[in-house]
């Protein structure tokens, strides 16, 4: 600021005749303004290019319409039309050309204001702090209009997460594109755990120990304590431990951190947005935006974690009630192999049973349709009402009309698809009812593998079930049932992965657990879905 408390500004002052020049200049100093001199068009150019170089373009350009090697019109003409000088505002002044026409050659030209001289002192400086007040305005709105583009880009970048980990990366990139400087995240969980990201900034020659993690989650909890929203903070180092970010040369480091601070609503986790002090002050405003980074974050966070939490108790429910082996019948083997999908896909409702009963053994394998919490309850269910129902009926068909029955009264919006076998060890006979699910596949010893057709309904649907289909198994057979999750691929007719599946079975090497394992070689990986396969095999001794 000059000393009258007018704005401190660049005037570049282009007229080819000295005593105008030197006079405008006197004019423009008395105000508080900075003048540059140029006496031809060239000249100017020359000092515009030298100062765009050095990052100093002048506020204002108050150019004379007469210039001897280029009109003043086609100097604007050409300011304006080149990237590096457009935003240079242009005042133009003439003795001679004083008419309206000359007026608005000016304006159409690209400049802001038309001068005509000689004027009063008070109106030129007027003229041009109005000008530069103008530039200033529109400069600023241009870059708050950047900054808010760059924290929607950010914010979307963290809405589109899929789990802590990628939103705290997401979360310290977005910091990083505010402040145009390195940048960390850290989102605390309820169980204490900590997910941390580091923008691409920040070296990773030296990274944080365990202490360091833990120091930053005491200071995070201790500043959030009782608080609800956003805060903004700095801690000094101290309380900030070293690792996080790489000293800029020749420094001995940050002596602290910046940090925003963000809790969704009590009870849940904080998140912390954390740059550097010795980084370059922010822009004024900056600090406002990574605060709504933050609280965007925070909100992100509240939905992610409260998906793990959902995902684990699924999870655990799924597994407890998927025993990685099953009750043995005397003169058969049954081999079960159960593998869930990648981490970021939901939970399903994939389940399968071997079931002693008194005509032999019952095998079964299903899905309940759906990714959720709700799927693998109901999986559960189902799976409790087959072994209850099985006790005093084995019948295959009877017991999916009753477990139909038993979804459409308490899951009436559910269905699942089911597939069940009923096998006498002692005779191979094998009764089968379907509904819905892949129907099995009989893989021989001698190379040959062939689908069962065996079909019906879907379960909760309440449609009429089909007499179960039979065949006998032989000593030199397995009977194969798996689930979708297995051969479903996107893009991919079903019928063609079964026949895949097919020719893979009719190929495997003998056994029923090498006939899993080679399933699961062939097919099982990257999948979307869970993945569940039971082979039984008759021993010859019952």
């Amino acid at each position: 600021m000059s000393a009258n408390g007018k704005a401190d500004t660049t005037i570049l002052v282009v007229d080819d005749t000295a005593a105008s020049r030197y006079a405008l200049g006197a004019v423009l100093r008395r105000d508080g303004h900075r003048v540059i001199l140029a006496a031809s068009a060239g000249e100017a150019l020359l000092e515009l290019d030298a100062r765009h170089r050095a990052g100093d373009l002048p506020d204002v350009a108050l150019i004379d319409v007469g210039l001897p090697d280029m009109s003043g019109f086609e100097l604007c003409r050409r300011l304006k039309e080149s990237p590096q000088t457009a935003v240079v505002p242009v005042v133009h002044f003439s003795a001679a050309r004083v008419a309206p026409a000359d007026r608005c050659r000016g304006l159409d030209a690209g400049g802001e204001a038309y001068l005509t001289v000689p004027a009063e002192p008070e109106e030129i400086q007027a003229v041009i702090r109005a000008v530069a007040r103008g530039a200033r305005h529109r400069s600023d709105a241009e870059a708050e209009a950047g900054h808010l583009t760059r924290l929607a880009e950010t914010i979307l970048d963290v809405q589109s997460a899929r789990c802590p980990r990628e939103l705290a990366d997401a979360a310290a990139a977005g910091a990083d594109r505010l402040t145009r400087g390195p940048a960390a995240a850290f989102i605390l969980s309820d169980d204490g755990a900590m997910h941390r990201g580091l923008s691409r900034r920040r070296a990773t020659s030296s990274l944080p120990d365990d202490g360091a993690h833990e120091a930053v989650a005491r200071l995070v909890m201790r500043i959030m304590s009782g608080h609800v929203g956003v805060r903004s903070t700095f801690a000094p180092a101290p309380l900030w431990p070293p690792g996080f970010f790489h000293a800029e040369p020749g420094s001995a480091g940050p002596d602290g951190a910046r940090l925003a601070l963000a809790r969704s609503r009590e009870g849940c986790a904080p998140v912390c947005l954390a740059t550097p002090s010795y980084a370059q002050a922010p822009a004024p405003g900056t600090g406002r935006l990574v605060g709504r980074l933050a609280h965007a974050t925070a909100l992100a966070a509240e939905r992610l974690l409260m998906y793990e939490m959902e995902r684990h108790i699924a999870l655990t429910l799924q597994r407890s009630f998927l025993p990685a082996h099953v009750p043995q019948v005397p003169g058969t083997e049954v081999v079960v192999r159960y593998e869930p999908a990648s981490r970021d896909t939901e939970i399903g409702g994939d389940f399968y049973a071997a079931l002693p009963t008194s005509a032999g053994v019952l095998t079964a394998i299903g899905d309940v349709v759906g990714h959720s919490l709700e799927a693998a309850t109901v999986m559960v269910e189902i799976r409790h009402a087959l072994r209850a129902y099985c006790v005093d009926e084995p019948d295959p068909r009877i017991l999916a009309h009753r477990l139909d029955k038993m979804l459409q009264r308490y899951h009436p919006d559910v269905t699942a698809t089911l597939c069940l076998a009923l096998v006498d060890p002692g005779t191979g006979r094998t009764r089968v009812s379907n509904a819905g699910h892949i129907p099995p596949l009989i893989v021989s010893d001698d190379g040959v593998a062939t689908y069962l057709e065996a079909s019906g309904p879907l379960l909760g649907l309440g449609l009429e079930r089909p007499a179960p289909t039979e065949t006998a198994l032989l000593p030199t057979d397995r009977l194969l049932m798996v689930t979708d999750g297995l051969i479903e691929t996107r893009g991919i007719d079903l019928a063609v992965s079964m026949e895949h599946l097919r020719v893979a079975a009719a190929e495997s090497p003998l056994g029923v657990t090498a006939l899993c394992d080679t399933l699961l070689a062939c097919f099982g990986h990257d999948r979307d879905d869970d993945i569940a396969l039971l082979v039984l095999g008759l021993t010859g001794n019952p």
